[in-house]
């Protein structure tokens, strides 16, 4: 009953120290004021005065955002979109 025990409670460590290892890649929605959106992994510090805004996947799923947003393809580094050219800073 002992080793059962041990056993179970081993098993639950190695379950958690799993768990915690686990890193769940994030990517954010970036949308700014002219209402062009596009992905990114990082949380950049943008100008005040482009006015953008970071939302999740979730909200890029559930969002009607076709209505509002026009959708850019993703860039990498730095920067942003602007009447559909990308501006790096």
């Amino acid at each position: 009953m002992k080793a059962l025990g041990t056993i179970a409670s081993a098993a639950l460590l190695g379950a958690g120290v799993l768990l915690a290892s686990v890193t769940s890649a994030s990517a954010y929605v970036v949308c700014n004021r002219w209402g062009e959106c596009w992905h990114t992994s990082y949380r950049y510090q943008y100008a005040p005065g482009l006015r953008v805004r970071f939302y999740d996947d979730v909200w890029f799923r559930r969002h009607h955002w076709r209505n509002r947003y026009r959708w850019r393809g993703d860039h990498r580094g730095r920067g942003y979109w602007r009447n559909g050219v990308w501006i790096t800073f």
